[in-house]
């Protein structure tokens, strides 16, 4: 399915990338395809056992396709106040929205919730500010042990090296997501890394 077809069927409006408030810390607007969503959700790494927590939701495609698609509980932040309001018009229509919640916040300040133990990224902000976020998950672990893991979706060079010196992190896999855009592309791909105690 296109990416049109794809919004169509969850009764929301995700496409188009959005420039207009990032800066050096917060990055564009700009959705993870489709295609590449659908191979995580068919990952044994997602199920409705989940709850998913997606840092720089945007207008919440991640969180509205992944809680339908593989049933998880799904928690979105979004720091653009703008853009997290286009988020809300979703929420109103989607046909997932009993199992998604979006919040604008701030993702440096945010408390982690207990029952969240899948998180993703696609390169929502700087390395300072995932560095502050990173803080607060290990944090969130710390407090109420549990199995977490970390999707980072098209890393950066910058994120990939800060990710493997974090002691608290365990790199475990890779889905390889080259072949889904007609461009090969070596950071087409979603790393996943787990908290270790």
């Amino acid at each position: 399915m296109t990416e049109h077809q794809w919004d169509k069927l969850l009764k929301i409006r995700t496409t188009g990338r959005d420039d207009s408030r990032s800066d050096q810390y917060r990055f564009p607007y700009e959705p993870t395809p489709y295609s590449v969503l659908e191979r995580l959700a068919d990952s044994e790494y997602l199920s409705k056992q989940n709850t998913l927590l997606d840092y720089g939701c945007g207008k919440g495609r991640v969180p509205f396709f992944l809680a339908y698609q593989s049933r998880c509980r799904c928690i979105g932040i979004e720091a653009d106040d703008r853009i997290y309001a286009a988020g809300i018009e979703n929420l109103e229509t989607a046909v997932s929205a009993g199992k998604v919640t979006l919040q604008c916040e701030q993702a440096e300040k945010y408390t982690v919730p207990a029952d969240v133990d899948r998180i993703y990224f696609f390169n929502p902000f700087s390395i300072e500010i995932l560095q502050k976020v990173l803080a607060r998950i290990i944090e969130s672990a710390y407090e109420n042990p549990r199995e977490i893991q970390l999707f980072y979706y098209y890393p950066s060079d910058e994120y990939v090296s800060y990710l493997m010196t974090v002691p608290e992190l365990m790199f475990v896999d890779e889905i390889d997501c080259r072949d889904l855009l007609p461009k090969e592309d070596a950071r087409e791909r979603i790393m996943i890394f787990e908290i270790e105690y």
